[in-house]
């Protein structure tokens, strides 16, 4: 076993900011959260690079006294509590003690700041946790820490972050929830001397989510003001029109701090089930108020989790308040299902209530039998002159000629012809198809030789959508469909990133999507095939299932993505189709190579062969 030694002062410093400084959005959400504690109620972020080059956060709060500076870049440095028991009771938000002296340990800082009532500011440079210097110099009230090289002594650290855009997206979404969490306070964002946000500050929080997400999420947003117990909740849900493929919009903050909870995420999820589809997420803005005795923000070393000391009350409380938000004062009816056994017993009731076949028409249908099979034996003969081998075409299963007693043919020629007369989708096959109908407005009846084929016509043409977009996508044949009027969109940076990282491969399949000025985009054309399914939900959707592959390069991504919602052109079960639409959707299943399962895997097509029918009307006996 190696020696046992102390590590230097060095090495500490960089693994005790290994805890707290992930990312530059880190930095920031340490420097923001004691300004905020400070008593700012005008906060400018300022970043460059992302935020690994150049980091600048000014406030007008309070600022720091001279003789508490060097202090205040200690481990374990802080003015929020004194002793263990404080933990308990902190209601300020940057309380752990490490956060300036992790900055400063693996960062080159420089600290400007002035109390109210000095007459001079200090300027305080520390690199690498050693002090460089420090001066009085004339400056505002307040504090500004500017933090540049993030990591320019750990290049093991700094070779794992993501691009300059993708972190100055953390940032971006950062600084907006910090600003919904805290309308009182005027916060404004610049990435690369570009205004992102600006928020008045006035304590209005429908206002910051107008900045922020937009209008039209604005104006369909209801609010929420209750209280149980030690619990309140205020703030403002979106109705479920509005809704995202992922849960960046879900926004829920407990005593002014911004956190991620399972409990109370499940509990809004759980409230907008019934109004949204699955793998859909709703936009909140919720502000949570606790006896802070009743909960333990120490779960995690950045505070963004939370215990609670009564689980399921809090859920079930959440769950209500939102569902009544939703639903109003409306009563649902309640419904209930059959149990299991007296579904079972109707079911059985059902199997015996028809008559069972005359008896004494019994042995001249078994006389007539092996005429019959002879008949259709001479059938598949003829045809398998003509028809094609079958490439991928597995073999199927036996069909009922082989339970003859006498065979006119041998047994390996059954398997053959089978193989042969059961190839439904195939061109000489399609004419002697027999379209009986359509069950329950969704699925096609085909009759084709001794087999009763069941077509879902929803998933049959969302194979052909599919297989018909990724075919002229290899064969680079695009169309574009103008739009008028344009679709325009309200994106936050990290939905920006995505777009212009993908925007050449949207192009080249037929998008038309500019600037429209700040946050919005302008969509002029769509592919001609997803003409009258884009809309805005649908273009938000798609550039969100794009976010989450944000850090792929491969263009390969947005085209399956693009196919994969071009699906959503397809006509829908409960849809009445024309016997010329469903033979014109048959002869598109034909051209395709795999037409058997859709997209998502389910099958397009389920087959039911006489000889099962017979058996289940008790005409074949065994």
């Amino acid at each position: 076993m190696s020696k046992i030694v102390l590590l230097d002062q060095s090495t500490i410093d960089k693994i005790a900011a290994g805890e707290v400084v992930e990312r530059p959005s880190a930095v920031v959400k340490e420097l923001v959260e004691n300004a905020i504690d400070a008593g700012a109620n005008a906060i400018t972020v300022e970043i460059k690079g992302g935020g690994i080059d150049f980091i600048r956060i000014t406030d007008n709060g309070s600022g720091i006294l001279p003789e508490d500076i060097p202090s205040a870049f200690k481990r374990h440095a802080t003015s929020k509590i004194r002793s263990v028991e404080d933990l308990l009771t902190v209601s300020s938000l940057g309380f752990r003690g490490e956060a300036l002296a992790s900055i400063s340990a693996v960062a080159q800082v420089e600290l400007i700041t002035k109390t109210r009532d000095s007459l001079m500011g200090n300027c305080y440079i520390i690199e690498g946790s050693k002090e460089k210097s420090m001066e009085e110099i004339g400056c505002p009230e307040g504090t500004t820490f500017v933090v540049r090289n993030l990591f320019y002594n750990t290049p093991a650290r700094k070779k794992f972050l993501k691009s300059a855009q993708t972190e100055a997206g953390y940032i971006g979404e950062l600084v907006e929830r910090l600003a919904i969490s805290h309308p009182n306070i005027a916060f404004k964002f610049l990435n690369n001397n570009q205004l992102r946000l600006h928020t008045s500050g006035n304590g209005n929080l429908k206002d910051i989510i107008y900045h922020i997400y937009g209008r039209d999420i604005a104006k369909e947003l209801l609010e929420i003001d209750t209280k149980k117990g030690n619990l309140s909740i205020q703030g403002f849900i979106a109705k479920p029109i509005v809704s995202r493929g992922n849960r960046n919009y879900m926004n829920y903050f407990m005593n002014g701090r911004y956190i991620k909870d399972k409990i109370i995420g499940k509990a809004i999820e759980e409230a907008y089930k019934p109004y949204t589809m699955q793998h859909r997420y709703p936009m909140t803005a919720l502000y949570f108020e606790m006896d802070s005795n009743l909960l333990d923000v120490n779960v995690h070393p950045t505070k963004m989790e939370i215990r609670f000391a009564d689980n399921q009350e809090i859920y079930q409380y959440i769950l209500d308040a939102i569902s009544e938000t939703l639903a109003g004062k409306e009563m649902i009816p309640e419904v209930t299902l059959i149990k299991k056994e007296e579904e079972n017993e109707k079911r059985e009731e059902k199997k015996f209530s028809a008559p069972e076949p005359f008896e004494e028409k019994r042995i001249e249908r078994e006389k007539k039998q092996k005429e019959n099979q002879e008949k259709m034996t001479a059938v598949l003969k003829e045809e398998v002159s003509y028809m094609p081998m079958p490439s991928t075409l597995p073999i199927p299963e036996k069909p009922s000629i082989q339970n003859i007693e006498e065979p006119i043919i041998k047994k390996e020629n059954i398997q053959q012809v089978s193989v042969f007369s059961e190839k439904l989708l195939d061109k000489e096959a399609k004419k002697h198809h027999r379209i009986i109908g359509q069950v329950f407005e969704t699925y096609w009846m085909v009759e084709y030789q001794d087999k009763l084929y069941m077509i879902d016509q929803h998933a049959a043409h969302e194979k052909v959508l599919f297989e018909q977009t990724m075919k002229n996508i290899e064969e680079k044949q695009f169309t574009s469909q103008m739009l008028s009027p344009p679709i325009i969109l309200t994106l936050n940076m990290r939905e920006q990133e995505a777009l212009e990282r993908y925007l050449p491969e949207l192009t080249k399949i037929g998008f038309e999507i500019e600037s429209f000025g700040g946050k919005e985009y302008s969509v002029r054309a769509v592919p001609g095939n997803l003409f009258g399914i884009a809309s805005m939900d649908f273009l938000m959707e798609l550039i969100g299932s794009l976010l989450e592959e944000v850090h792929l390069k491969s263009s390969e991504v947005v085209l399956e993505k693009v196919a994969s919602m071009s699906c959503k052109a397809a006509v829908k079960g409960n849809t009445k189709l024309s016997y010329a639409e469903a033979e014109a959707l048959i002869d598109e299943l034909m051209e395709l190579e795999n037409p058997y399962h859709c997209p998502h895997g389910r099958p397009v097509i389920v087959s039911m062969s006489k000889y099962e029918l017979e058996k289940k009307f008790k005409r074949i006996i065994g």
